[in-house]
């Protein structure tokens, strides 16, 4: 017996069916894509905030070390990273040391918010004094609990500036100096190169920059809680001479400092 055949063309159906595939496909090729992006930025994201970040040098507090116009991978699960919106960070596999580099919220500076300017700045400094550190400076050199700290990080054609400088960002000093102690007593007024000795509280850090003279740091705005701490910086991926410094147009790219590319900071 003959097989009976549809009353409905085999291509009738087939451009139904095309016509409803298509329009569906359409949508769905565009969720699709929606996806991907969406899953693309949320793991960006989590990288940024979790494990690495890009930062830029703006200034010259860590010549020779660092400089003007470095971009360098930030290692922020190190120390554990924060959690965003939060006075919480996750655990970290590594707690900071004495002459580590950090990167670290800075504590609030008045005097920044007064211009308009952010007052709590994402910085990088090194880290020179540890809880319970007795600190203190004469002459240029800073002493760690009475024992003169080498002079490495300098370099000879850093500005030496005034060592007599007096500033009132550093009265805060004042409160804390030590009227007496075996490493005598704290001056009455703290300049750039004569201050201390005191005590580095529980739970905070004492930060320098390399460049000392040209260092806007815990001289001025007072221990960093370990809580600010966001990481500490991995390697130079790229590096050109600013702007202000250089004799090329549109220095970042026609005046690269090839050689630091790739550079780990130490």
């Amino acid at each position: 017996m003959a097989a009976k055949k549809s009353d409905k063309p085999k291509g009738s159906v087939a451009a139904a069916r095309g016509g409803k595939s298509s329009g569906g496909g359409g949508v769905r090729h565009y969720w699709e894509w929606f996806k991907s992006l969406a899953g693309t930025i949320a793991i960006f994201l989590v990288l940024r905030t979790f494990l690495i970040e890009a930062y830029r040098i703006p200034s010259g507090s860590m010549i020779p070390t660092m400089l003007v116009g470095d971009w360098l991978f930030v290692n922020k699960i190190v120390y554990g990273p924060h959690i965003p919106f939060t006075h919480t960070s996750l655990p970290g596999y590594a707690d900071p040391s004495r002459g580590d580099i950090v990167v670290f919220e800075s504590p609030y500076q008045a005097d920044e918010a007064a211009i308009g300017d952010d007052p709590t700045p994402t910085l990088v400094k090194r880290l020179i004094g540890m809880p319970g550190d007795t600190l203190y400076g004469r002459d240029g050199v800073v002493y760690v609990n009475g024992i003169a700290q080498r002079q490495g990080y300098t370099s000879p054609e850093q500005d030496k500036g005034d060592p007599n400088m007096e500033s009132e960002l550093f009265d805060w000093q004042k409160k804390v100096g030590l009227k007496e102690s075996r490493f005598g007593a704290a001056p009455a007024q703290p300049k750039l190169d004569t201050w201390g000795p005191f005590v580095v509280p529980a739970g905070h850090y004492f930060m320098m920059g390399d460049n000392r003279y040209n260092s806007k740091d815990s001289r001025y705005w007072g221990f960093v809680p370990r809580a600010n701490v966001r990481g500490r910086p991995m390697f130079v991926y790229y590096s050109y001479v600013p702007s202000n410094e250089s004799d090329r147009a549109v220095s970042f790219i026609t005046d690269i400092r090839w050689s630091r590319l790739g550079h780990w900071i130490k």
